[in-house]
């Protein structure tokens, strides 16, 4: 009943507006597997062939809070909403590639973020900018939007579209590194941090460790994983780039939803006890006592206030999210909460 309430909900898309003086502007560079007028949901629809890439800069507005995504209740305004003031097409990605490092000439390292189900492009698109906003990344973003079908109902529909992306996946990480000194950064949340795990295990199995090693770390926020697959996976990439971080929430009802459509077991974003993850080169952390509620705590360490100005206190003396970020954060962490295989 819930599936089917939640699916009649209209889904929003993201909107064009005139830029205002007082927003902010951040660029977000996309690597997508749907077509580019498919921003909103495609349950139902045919994957469509081939990847597409471009630009599109999101404006984020003055009266922005930490954690928001501010979508409009009217017509769109960039005085109080996010909104889309410009977009840029690319022809492949090595076009982006050049337009990124053209506008970001300061660092060779990208944050690479990959959503979880029932995501829209617009709803994938504006959370990484209220991501790179709220944490003030000094890496240029990119989001790889695979074709999620954008439904609650489509659970299945997008386990499969996992498997479908991850060549995908595996094939812009080749081409965000492909020039000396380019590193890429992992953030994945809920489903997509199993097309993360899928494409990892496939480079591994190629045998590309210099690709592995490209990789200056991987986060995965409440990752939609059987327990039982993440060991299987890690088994076959080996070792893992590092930093690895999986963060956890015990409150997590979407995955507690998940969990019973896929036989009643916890995910791997609500395990309970460290020795679950049996790899002494993966860190869990467990962000319970911050959730608030919001968004069915499934978002914790990017939606809570609280965890925003906890995470924001430790990157205060780094450079932005990055590996040096997470492993000072990791140490800085109250023990609590901070398990430790």
């Amino acid at each position: 009943m819930i599936l089917l309430l939640a699916a009649c909900a209209p889904r929003v898309t993201a909107e064009r507006a005139a830029p205002d003086p007082s927003a902010t502007i951040q660029p977000v560079y996309v690597a997508t597997g749907r077509k580019l007028d498919q921003t909103g949901p495609i349950f139902g629809l045919e994957r469509p062939e081939g990847m597409r890439f471009f630009r599109a800069d999101v404006s984020v507005p003055p009266t922005h809070a930490p954690g928001q995504i501010e979508w409009p209740e009217g017509p769109a305004d960039a005085a109080t909403d996010f909104v889309v003031t410009g977009t840029e097409i690319f022809d492949g990605a090595a076009a982006l590639h050049r337009a990124m490092r053209r506008d970001h000439p300061q660092t060779r390292e990208t944050l690479l973020f990959v959503h979880g189900y029932n995501n829209t492009l617009s709803e994938a698109m504006y959370r990484l900018a209220q991501i790179q906003t709220d944490f003030d990344t000094a890496m240029p973003g990119v989001l790889f939007s695979w074709p999620s079908a954008g439904d609650p109902r489509g659970y299945i529909y997008d386990r499969d579209s996992v498997l479908y992306a991850r060549d995908d996946l595996t094939a812009v990480l080749r081409q965000l590194t492909g020039r000396p000194g380019d590193k890429v950064f992992l953030l994945a949340h809920s489903m997509g941090s199993s097309l993360v795990m899928e494409a990892l295990r496939s480079i591994a199995l190629s045998e590309d460790r210099a690709l592995l090693n490209r990789i200056s770390g991987v986060v995965l926020m409440s990752p939609d994983i059987d327990p039982d697959v993440f060991d299987r996976q890690a088994e076959a990439i080996g070792r893992l780039p590092q930093p690895f971080l999986i963060f956890i929430t015990k409150a997590d009802r979407a995955l507690s939803l998940s969990g019973f459509i896929t036989g009643r077991k916890p995910r791997l974003g609500m395990i309970d006890r460290a020795d679950k993850v049996q790899r002494p080169d993966v860190m869990v952390i467990d962000f319970t006592a911050l959730s608030d509620g919001s968004g069915l705590n499934h978002f914790v360490p990017v939606t809570s206030p609280a965890a925003i100005d906890f995470l924001r206190d430790i990157m205060a003396g780094t450079n932005g999210v990055s590996g040096d970020f997470v492993r000072d954060m990791t140490l800085s962490l109250p023990k609590p909460r901070v398990l430790l295989p």
